[in-house]
């Protein structure tokens, strides 16, 4: 097998095969024989067909799968024997002069990029130091009464953090346009659940009312057919609503696992799940840091077929976590963090290999019992992920991430950076 290989732009590359002529003509021998054992054609008795016939007959197409299966077999032997790393499927482009008893094909591909690590000692990392304060506590416990907060209706007009219930209908230029009209639809005011602008003019309303709300669609909206537009709703208010909270007693705590009623209890528990929020958010944001870090200090050239691969699973995952919404975005939307993920991959991979990193069976189980902690049944959960080895694979991919976090951390500059828990959880929440 004779191997050539041209490179073209950037990671591109172009790699023509010679395949020994004698190996696929003897294959097709072969393979016609076994036609030949139970081959039927009119005149000929079954397995009395000459070889003669079953070439014109069957030639062509015994050719092209045993050339198809060649091309497959000798693929990885060929980007091995020339010392490269495809990114992707090739596109194969075949060559037969069966005149000159030529078998040969190219492949079409892009190449990983080598990758040169660079070291972090000039980047500043920013290590946020926080603990949880008792003023900390009482605010979540405040959250969580809001979490579970009932409606009374009332007989005044509508202010904010009130519910109305309301039925609408959106019209541009006078016509009405799909998805733009609902019927009973609650709406906590200032939820900001609804177009800026829609909320605000809904302050001071009255159940029975009907009112205009005149509002501009924001020029980035992911529904193409509104962004930019100025839109009339035509708002009917049923009722206004405002909202009751639950007292912190035992039936409360109860209703959050703790079935003794105990308040202490329940402080003790809510802390301990906020310590450990805590230090998930600070190993984000270390991590992140360490993440654009890498990024910066190691420039790569991407291949264009990575980065599309990447934009596809992106896009996926926010339409499933839009529930399937019809509104297509465009691929340029999400190019940036598909380049960053991608490039990432390869850097993280590379210190990885050189490091000779692997997780070890007790930081895995150790990470899998703290996802699970923050489960009702945490055991279910351990069980859960070691029942399936690509659950289990995606912790240790986690480990490895993190692992490499720690050693980034020892070449950085690493800076201690005092915060208040509010203000770390706004951060990664605007995050």
């Amino acid at each position: 097998m004779q191997v050539t290989v041209e490179t073209g732009e950037g990671l591109a590359r172009q790699m023509i095969v010679e395949l020994p002529p004698e190996d696929i003509e003897q294959q097709i021998d072969q393979r016609l024989r076994d036609v030949a054992r139970n081959a039927r054609l009119p005149g000929f008795r079954p397995g009395k067909v000459p070889m003669r016939v079953l070439r014109q007959r069957f030639g062509e197409s015994v050719r092209g799968e045993v050339f198809g299966e060649m091309i497959k077999a000798s693929f990885s032997e060929a980007v091995t024997q020339a010392e490269l790393r495809p990114a992707g499927m090739p596109e194969f482009e075949a060559d037969i002069d069966q005149g000159t008893r030529r078998y040969a094909y190219t492949a079409k591909f892009e190449v990983l990029p080598q990758v040169k690590l660079n070291s972090l000692k000039d980047h500043e990392i920013k290590r946020p130091i926080v603990e949880v304060l008792e003023d900390d506590l009482d605010a979540m416990i405040e959250r969580l009464r809001k979490q579970r907060k009932t409606w009374t209706q009332v007989e005044r007009p509508a202010a904010n953090g009130d519910r109305v219930m309301i039925s609408f209908t959106g019209t541009i230029d006078g016509e009405a346009f799909p998805g733009g009209s609902a019927e009973n639809h609650p709406l906590e005011l200032g939820s900001g659940q609804m177009v800026p602008g829609f909320e605000e003019q809904l302050i001071g309303a009255v159940a029975g009312e009907e009112r205009g709300v005149d509002v501009t669609f924001p020029e980035n909206y992911q529904a193409a057919n509104l962004a930019g537009k100025q839109v009339l709703f035509s708002v009917t208010i049923a009722d206004v609503a405002e909202p009751v909270l639950p007292e912190v007693d035992a039936d409360f705590v109860r209703g959050f696992g703790v079935e003794d009623g105990d308040l202490d209890k329940f402080r003790a528990d809510v802390r301990a799940n906020m310590e450990r929020e805590l230090k998930q958010r600070v190993d984000s944001k270390l991590k992140s840091q360490v993440m654009d870090a890498l990024v910066e200090a190691n420039p790569l050239d991407l291949p264009a077929v990575l980065v599309a691969e990447e934009v596809k699973v992106l896009k996926g995952q926010m339409f499933q976590a839009a529930g399937g919404a019809s509104f297509e975005l465009p691929d340029e939307l999400f190019a940036d963090p598909a380049k960053r993920r991608v490039a990432l991959g390869l850097i993280v991979a590379e210190i990885v290999k050189q490091q000779g990193l692997s997780p070890d069976a007790a930081r895995v189980r150790a990470t899998v019992e703290g996802l699970a902690a923050s489960y009702e049944k945490p055991r279910d959960m351990v069980d859960y992920y070691y029942a399936d080895r690509q659950r289990l694979a995606s912790v240790e991919s986690l480990v490895l991430e993190e692992m490499v976090v720690e050693l980034m951390l020892q070449e950085a500059k690493v800076q201690d950076e005092p915060m208040t828990f509010e203000a770390l959880t706004e951060t990664s929440e605007a995050a």
